[in-house]
């Protein structure tokens, strides 16, 4: 997924052509149909953690419908900060599963009123925060803690699949166990994303231990 410096009222617009989905968000490829491999991979292991969940992130709903359909959840809350995206997937999915909700809400803000210890697995999209927050310490330290503080312990916090074998700084230093599983990925030729139309991807999952 492309890193989109994000605005208030991007243009979002989805495209089907050829076989291809993909989700552009001011002209830039958000997300597309050949991510659903690994993002059903990663949403079943999410789920191997419980039952309670929480998704940044809602894309084209591949993982969300996923989580939400999984016999083990109960609930399932997924935090979308365009309405437009919402819309376009109400439009593909008219009769999602009962345990997903949808909220209209921006990550940042949300996570800080979630309870303490009341999630099992948070599924992130790094990739939809703009590229001028990444190097933002101050923020990092402060959003953090609070996303450990919302799981419980033995609970996980799943990035977006990476296609780089790297731990990302914002998140290694507030885990003490983390897993990380590699599969391969084929995806468009007209993706611009990734470096190599096939490869490997790296499933990330950081887990409370204390």
């Amino acid at each position: 997924m492309d890193a989109i410096q994000q605005q208030e009222n991007p243009e979002i617009k989805l495209v089907e052509n050829n076989e291809e989905v993909t989700l552009y968000i001011d002209d830039g490829q958000a997300m597309q149909g050949w991510e659903s491999a690994l993002m059903w991979e990663s949403a079943d292991i999410l789920c191997g953690y419980g039952s309670e969940f929480l998704e940044v992130g809602l894309g084209l709903g591949i993982s969300a419908l996923r989580i939400a359909a999984n016999p083990a959840t109960r609930h399932h809350t997924v935090i979308e900060k365009f309405p437009r995206v919402i819309e376009l997937f109400r439009e593909r999915n008219p009769s999602p599963p009962p345990a997903l909700e949808i909220v209209h809400a921006d990550f940042f803000e949300y996570i800080q009123r979630i309870d303490p210890e009341s999630l099992d697995g948070i599924f992130f999209d790094p990739y939809l925060v703009p590229v001028s927050l990444w190097d933002d310490e101050a923020l990092w330290m402060e959003v953090m803690p609070a996303v450990t503080r919302a799981l419980r312990r033995g609970g996980v916090f799943i990035p977006c699949f990476s296609t780089r074998p790297m731990l990302r700084w914002q998140f290694v230093h507030h885990f003490d166990r983390i897993i990380v599983e590699r599969r391969s990925y084929a995806s468009y030729e007209t993706t611009d994303y990734v470096k190599k139309d096939t490869g490997d991807a790296y499933i990330q999952c950081f887990v409370r231990t204390r």
